[in-house]
């Protein structure tokens, strides 16, 4: 990620950053400054397209809430402002109620869980990073899918939960979403 030069010298707002066009690069919104951020790569988008398929059509198929792709931007920080795009995220009906969303604003409320899929050229420490982020600001649970070694390391908000790397045939489940979440992780990466 860049930082973007025509709006370093000034902290934005979320909704100034709103107002903003859009521009030729996809950007987040980290503490009051625009980060440019890198397209990502045909096989990041392939993991991004399963997991949204795969908890989607789970999520779907009970009413349980809604799955948003593409950087849907969640709110992590006020004062100065962040703004993050997650890959996917999962918000619960008792968090997001059903009925349109305002395509206008962002929500005020975070997601349950948030997916994000590690690209080849990602720090390990900016991923980090927003994983500290996430679950400072509220996510109970943060899912990093590795696109290099096909893996999940799954994060909770929970001080007593351990990262849990999984791998192949581990079920990754994640009772955040439902009790009957469970999936074999090599779905998610599959052809």
């Amino acid at each position: 990620p860049r930082m973007a030069t025509a709006q370093s010298e000034k902290l934005l707002t979320i909704d100034e950053y709103a107002r903003l066009p859009a521009g030729d690069a996809p950007t987040e919104l980290v503490r009051g400054r625009i980060i440019e951020m890198n397209i990502p790569r045909p096989r990041h988008g392939q993991v991004c397209g399963a997991i949204t398929i795969i908890v989607g059509n789970f999520v779907r198929r009970r009413k349980l809430g809604r799955v948003m792709c593409n950087d849907a931007g969640v709110i992590t920080q006020r004062d100065p402002d962040t703004l993050r795009g997650p890959d996917v995220a999962y918000f619960s009906y008792n968090r997001v109620p059903p009925g349109r969303i305002d395509p206008r604003t962002y929500l005020d409320v975070v997601p349950e869980v948030v997916f994000e899929v590690r690209s080849a050229d990602d720090r390990t420490s900016q991923v980090l990073e927003k994983v500290a982020e996430y679950l400072q600001a509220g996510v109970p649970c943060v899912c990093v899918f590795d696109i290099l070694d096909d893996s999940v390391s799954v994060y909770e908000a929970s001080a007593d939960s351990p990262i849990r790397v999984l791998r192949g045939d581990d079920e990754l489940s994640l009772p955040q979403i439902h009790a009957e979440f469970r999936v074999p992780v090599r779905e998610f990466f599959e052809d």
